[in-house]
């Protein structure tokens, strides 16, 4: 498949999938958002500074960002750590048109290269990387590491999102991904879903917001304790009392998007939780109130 870059707003590119009829990062900043969304909310600096290894799981690797950020960030703190990352990807072209596209040269050498290399040939055996790059259905790769008992520090959950990819986003997938995360990991995403949320809650992890790229909506942070997590706002804590916090489920993690879609939208139908739209109705009058604003 062809893909174009898109320059975004930090100067950095990412790619638009037709098929999700989504871009692949925000146009806000793609690089930007990598760091914000992902490395930060990780403390992967922090744990890089504490540790001699660190291992890293990238779920929907795409063109690469999220684990060229984490690695530039690990080495500026200890060149010498020892990291292993595996990267769960449905299949070969994105991250094979981002090297074709050089979408990779910002990053510090020798990371182009050698994620160059896991693009090419899905593995990389370096002295300061350990990388494989598992194409498929990552409802059934991640499965495979459940089996393997292999647990990351940090985790990026970065799927297209939720209405548009929800079989990435079910109460059963994200339990397999807490089972990949350490004790004292951390996972991150780019997504603040009520949805979402219920299903981390679902999978045993606590979480909080991260900050937004270049627009209100924050991200998500979990983990296992809720050490060092922000609270929630208000508004966040009443989302999760509407029909917008039913999850998505799968539970054989081999439905259709159609189908998870589906029997969601038939249980927000029976559901006694309030409207997501009485929610919004209300946070946008209170806004409205505070800063003086008038409806048109």
């Amino acid at each position: 498949m062809n893909f174009t870059p898109q320059k975004t707003k930090d100067g950095s590119y990412t790619f638009f999938s037709n098929e999700f009829n989504e871009a692949f990062h925000s146009f806000h900043g793609a690089k930007q958002e990598a760091e914000i969304k992902f490395v930060v909310p990780t403390k992967l600096r922090e744990v890089a500074d504490k540790k001699a290894q660190i291992k890293l799981l990238d779920i929907c690797y795409g063109l690469g960002y999220n684990s060229a950020a984490a690695i530039e960030a690990i080495r500026k703190v200890n060149p010498q750590c020892q990291i292993e990352l595996i990267g769960l990807e449905i299949a070969a072209d994105v991250p094979q048109s981002a090297i074709a596209h050089n979408l990779l040269i910002s990053w510090q050498a020798p990371i182009p290269q050698l994620l160059t290399t896991l693009a090419q040939n899905f593995q990389v055996n370096h002295d300061l990387l350990q990388a494989q790059l598992i194409l498929g259905d990552a409802r059934q790769t991640i499965q495979k590491l459940c089996q393997q008992k292999w647990q990351a520090d940090a985790i990026f959950l970065d799927p297209f999102s939720p209405p548009k990819c929800p079989q990435l986003w079910t109460v059963e997938f994200i339990a397999k991904v807490a089972q990949c995360l350490k004790p004292t990991g951390r996972l991150a995403t780019y997504s603040c879903a009520a949805a979402v949320r219920t299903a981390l809650s679902m999978a045993g992890l606590k979480y909080g917001s991260t900050p937004g790229v270049g627009r209100k909506s924050p991200g998500t942070v979990a983990s296992f304790s809720d050490r060092d997590l922000l609270p929630l706002s208000l508004q966040e804590k009443e989302h999760l009392q509407t029909r917008a916090a039913i999850p998505y489920q799968d539970i054989y993690l081999s439905s259709s998007a159609e189908k998870i879609r589906e029997q969601r939208q038939q249980k927000q139908i029976q559901s006694n939780l309030k409207s997501t739209s009485q929610w919004k109705k209300r946070w946008q009058k209170l806004w409205q109130s505070e800063t003086g604003s008038v409806e048109n």
